[in-house]
């Protein structure tokens, strides 16, 4: 699966977090400024007071950002998450290299967000990736890989993002490097799992990005772009912000900037792949035409 150098995927994470996000991304999807956006389906509320789903759906992939680091699961993980809130990132690192991560109680989560999305969209994600990335490390991308072996049996699997690069291309964009680097060695055996279920993947990543204000984002998505893989990803983070409803979001200063800058970046439509196009007679995206394009 190839694209041309020049064209790529952006896609939104976060799609749900607020409805003032979501309304960002949405404009944006409007306009032809994203190939998709990524949803938390275990914030309350994610789909109802924003956007209607169905209608981003139809004008960009809208996937499954799993979540296993913010706020609160939507079953129990007595593990994991015993008093009822997610750990931090940290957790997870931690136990996925010391092989302490209870796979099933992990399995379970993911596939209560799967049915989660389905409930509210009527169909599958149209692809999968992760908040902080999670679900390429050890252990869970292990149970990402069983559910979605149970769930897709007979079917076209989702594209499942690969937040990895190879280090060359990350050292010639010189954008957020270490950051880089570092989930990238986190999750340099994910592509071989998913290869094992032949899911279609991503080759080339970017997006990474320390969110300091002042340096303009358009400056940094110019980076993104730049040295691309075959089938190039760059993630983003924009929305619109109520200042009246406080997330405890990380980069909630920095969505306004992005947002703008997608917007008015003149020739944005026509460098990115569009997904959409290629939904078949069942509403299922050929990730294959796609990067072929």
């Amino acid at each position: 699966m190839r694209a041309p150098p020049s064209r790529f995927l952006l896609i939104a994470d976060d799609f749900g977090l607020t409805p003032d996000v979501s309304a960002g991304i949405a404009e944006l999807a409007r306009a032809g400024r994203l190939s998709g956006t990524s949803a938390l389906v275990t914030i309350a509320g994610w789909s109802e007071g924003g956007p209607d789903v169905h209608a981003v759906r139809d004008a960009i992939s809208l996937g499954l950002h799993i979540n296993l680091t913010l706020g609160t699961p939507l079953g129990v993980m007595p593990d994991h998450a015993p008093g009822g809130r997610l750990p931090p990132v940290s957790h997870w690192i931690a136990r996925a290299f010391t092989g302490r991560i209870i796979e099933a109680e992990v399995e379970a989560e993911i596939d209560r967000q799967f049915e989660a999305f389905e409930e509210a969209v009527g169909a599958p994600p149209d692809h999968v990736d992760g908040h902080h990335h999670i679900h390429a490390l050890p252990g869970i991308r292990s149970a990402l890989v069983r559910t979605l072996r149970r769930r897709f049996p007979n079917g076209r699997l989702p594209l499942v993002r690969l937040p990895g690069d190879r280090a060359s291309r990350i050292l010639a964009r010189r954008a957020s490097v270490p950051k880089a680097l570092l989930v990238a060695t986190l999750s340099v055996r994910a592509r071989a799992a998913l290869r094992a279920v032949a899911a279609p993947t991503n080759d080339g990543f970017s997006g990474f990005s320390g969110f300091r204000l002042g340096h303009p984002f358009a400056d940094e998505l110019a980076r993104f772009a730049s040295v691309p893989g075959p089938a190039h990803l760059v993630m983003c983070h924009p929305g619109h912000i109520d200042a009246d409803a406080p997330t405890g979001d990380p980069v909630e200063h920095r969505r306004a900037e992005e947002l703008a800058a997608l917007e008015a970046e003149p020739s944005l439509p026509e460098r990115l792949l569009h997904p959409a196009r290629h939904r078949d007679a069942s509403g299922t995206i050929d990730w294959e035409a796609v990067f072929a394009d």
